[in-house]
């Protein structure tokens, strides 16, 4: 493609700047508007400098990837609210056996995760969890919450819904979903291995040292807030408040709902009321008698017979008022709360078990090699009717500034495209990039590793996706499939290399750092210590496995 006019080159990489910066550091001191409305400043640049017509912007905008990453988002709305990522987390805990046991159960459990429900929300939901684990088993944070990120990285490329970039590369190459994953599985199962043997290298001797040594400071959470996931713990009530004003409360409730005719049920709430009252304001007269006695010792000295005695009596008397209350709870209020909710209990589980069949048909229609986009906007529409329920809440959990972000990013891109500014750099280096020969390989996985880092993985993808299948297709049919799974494998283990280089990698860093009780930072450095390394072992041995 010939260069454009000067005017158009220098406007169109002003605008692509714009949107790059806002992309990359979405808090830039002079304009801290974020990615989402960076995107679209972008795109209305590209549009008011004249690189693209109104017609062509809108025609830029690929509604299939649109299509497919919102039906993928509802469906991942609907799973957590199906507990599915409560019981991955409750199976990291089931039965550990140790600080490496536990980062071996992450690393597969995350990876696993991240292909079937993106990698940016399996970090969402288990970022806390983890923290939550470590914390409670008294461990460092630090290799679990990079044993999340990055396995969820390496994982999310084993099919097309994993992370964006493969969604693009799915849609643009028109590769199936079951060859994506077929083709891809194996570099991604070895890169899962590898990952986990390179931070049990690394972290040996940290996991086999309390977290105590660590930080002192550091607060322990109880088994039980693990095991039931709960981010507030529960607080209990003065017996003085709960017997007045909750029992009160659960009698009227009872008194409402029965009717007056039903064998003298409201007389009997009634009575049973005024049984607790006598009972607590007996339990207070037993306590403030104490506390008199305490006070005026001689005078409860001279009438110590006759007061004693009469206390016993009313302490008895008040004792078998209480446990009569009790015994009514335990036999009526139990039976009818468990007669009330037990449809609700069986209803609930049933709506799990299709939550799961719907999604497990939705990955067996993907294989099958079903339209990806309404493949997933179909699954989403059935969870939304199973759920029986105005669909509103649950929508409104979808990332829509995701999306808008993908509109402004896919008018950003395509202007500069137009420019002729990537394909003059894709020619120079086009004859050192050819996939028929190891040297090729590594040179063009190398530009694509610098490129995600610095423009991001799904910007990469865009600019050099269509040259560098072009390019491969010139060899051969089956070249050019293996050019795209290339571009998938290298532009999302790429984002392993640094904590800017996924957006995954923030996620897990700001979900940490704002965790209630058990925050810890992820730092850049720490990060880049074992990303690099990883990162550059993974993609090579993974580059030897993937095949056209």
């Amino acid at each position: 493609m010939a260069m454009a006019p000067t005017v158009k080159v220098v406007l169109g990489s002003i605008a692509f700047a714009v949107f790059w910066v806002l992309a990359v550091f979405p808090a830039v001191p002079f304009m801290p508007i974020g990615r989402t409305a960076g995107s679209l400043l972008g795109a209305m640049l590209m549009v008011l400098f004249r690189v693209l017509t109104p017609d062509q912007a809108y025609a830029a905008i690929d509604l299939p990837i649109l299509g497919l990453l919102f039906g993928t988002m509802v469906v991942s709305v609907y799973l957590e609210k199906a507990d599915m990522f409560k019981y991955l987390g409750k199976l990291l805990a089931w039965k550990s056996q140790g600080a490496r046991d536990l980062l071996c159960r992450i690393c597969l459990v995350s990876a696993i995760s991240s292909a079937l429900f993106t990698n940016d929300t399996t970090c969402v939901v288990l970022t806390e969890f983890v923290l939550k684990i470590a914390r409670q088993q008294n461990l460092p944070p630090h290799p679990f919450l990079l044993a999340l990120v990055s396995s969820a990285n390496i994982g999310s490329s084993a099919t097309p819904i994993g992370n964006p970039q493969n969604l693009v590369i799915a849609v643009q190459s028109k590769i199936s979903f079951r060859k994506f994953l077929f083709r891809i599985l194996p570099a991604m199962l070895v890169g899962v291995v590898i990952n986990s043997l390179l931070l049990l290298c690394m972290y040996w001797k940290l996991l086999s040292v309390q977290k105590d040594v660590e930080d002192a400071t550091a607060e322990v959470v109880p088994e039980e807030e693990v095991v039931s996931h709960r981010f507030s713990p529960a607080t209990m009530s003065h017996l003085s408040s709960l017997n007045s004003q909750e029992l009160n409360n659960t009698l009227d409730s009872i008194a409402i709902s029965s009717s007056p005719s039903a064998n003298g049920h409201t007389n009997h709430a009634d009575t049973l009321r005024n049984r607790a009252n006598v009972g607590e304001s007996e339990i207070q007269k037993v306590s403030s008698g104490g506390f008199d006695s305490s006070r005026n010792s001689s005078a409860s000295k001279e009438g110590l017979n006759d007061g004693s005695i009469q206390k016993r009596e009313e302490n008895i008397v008040s004792s078998k008022r209480v446990s009569s209350v009790n015994e009514y709870e335990d036999e009526n209020f139990t039976s009818y709360d468990e007669k009330e909710n037990f449809p609700k209990v069986w209803k609930n589980m049933l709506w799990k078990i299709c939550v799961y069949l719907v999604t497990i048909g939705m990955l067996i229609a993907l294989l099958m090699g079903l339209n990806m986009s309404w493949t997933a906007i179909t699954a989403a529409l059935a969870l939304v009717v199973l759920d029986f329920k105005d669909a509103r809440p649950s929508l409104e959990k979808v990332s829509y500034s995701l999306l808008i972000f993908f509109c402004g990013m896919f008018i950003t891109v395509d202007g500069f495209n137009k420019t002729g500014i990537p394909s003059a750099l894709w020619d120079f280096m086009e004859p050192y990039s050819k996939i028929d020969h190891a040297a090729g390989i590594a040179v063009l996985a190398m530009v694509i590793l610098v490129l995600s880092n610095v423009a991001s993985n799904v910007p990469t993808v865009l600019l050099l996706g269509g040259r560098v299948a072009a390019s491969a297709a010139a060899i051969s049919p089956d070249s050019e499939q293996k050019a795209w799974l290339i571009l998938a494998w290298v532009s999302t283990v790429a984002g392993n290399l640094s904590l800017l280089g996924s957006a995954a990698n923030l996620i897990v860093c700001e979900q940490a750092r704002r965790a209630q009780h058990f925050g810890y930072n992820l730092s850049f450095w720490s990060h880049l210590i074992f990303g690099v390394p990883s990162t550059l072992i993974v993609t090579a041995i993974g580059l030897m496995l993937i095949r056209g």
